[in-house]
């Protein structure tokens, strides 16, 4: 069996089930399995790997970490926020890039995104590997664990 590894909060909020993200895409659970973190629209907020490993795409709406192990995580910052061109979003690494959990990937204008008429609603998606029951509910902190990754 495969070590289980922690898959963190890249941005502060509150979680939520994938299965109330207003879009069904990541509703329906088509991407795959994980929560949604719901940030506050205030200032600027950086948006972290949420694990170690490669970048295997970065846009400034979205990123995918795939660790060692083939654990690839999807990071979406907001819903339907690729609309955007990436006004509002500064990236800070390229895909084939190497991150450290907690290492800012992205760096967004929460208000002017949302002020845009954006959902700032943030999954975190499991795309390779089988998530694990989460292991956050409610408010987290950026780097909380929220699931765990085989």
């Amino acid at each position: 069996m495969t070590e289980a590894r922690e898959v963190r909060a890249p941005l502060a909020g509150a979680v939520i089930p994938l299965g109330e993200v207003h879009d069904e895409v990541f509703a329906s659970g088509m991407v795959g399995k994980g929560v949604a973190v719901v940030p506050q629209a205030t200032g600027r907020i950086e948006v972290v790997a949420p694990l170690g490993g490669t970048l295997k795409q970065v846009l400034p709406h979205a990123f995918i970490v795939m660790d060692e192990a083939g654990a690839g995580i999807l990071v979406h910052v907001g819903i339907d926020t690729v609309e955007l061109g990436g006004k509002g979003f500064e990236v800070h690494k390229a895909k084939g890039e190497e991150v450290r959990a907690g290492e800012p990937v992205v760096t967004i204008d929460a208000p002017a995104i949302a002020a845009a008429g954006y959902d700032l609603t943030c999954p975190v998606v499991a795309m390779a590997g089988e998530m694990d029951e989460p292991l956050a509910a409610g408010e987290v902190e950026r780097g909380q664990a929220l699931y765990r990754v085989r």
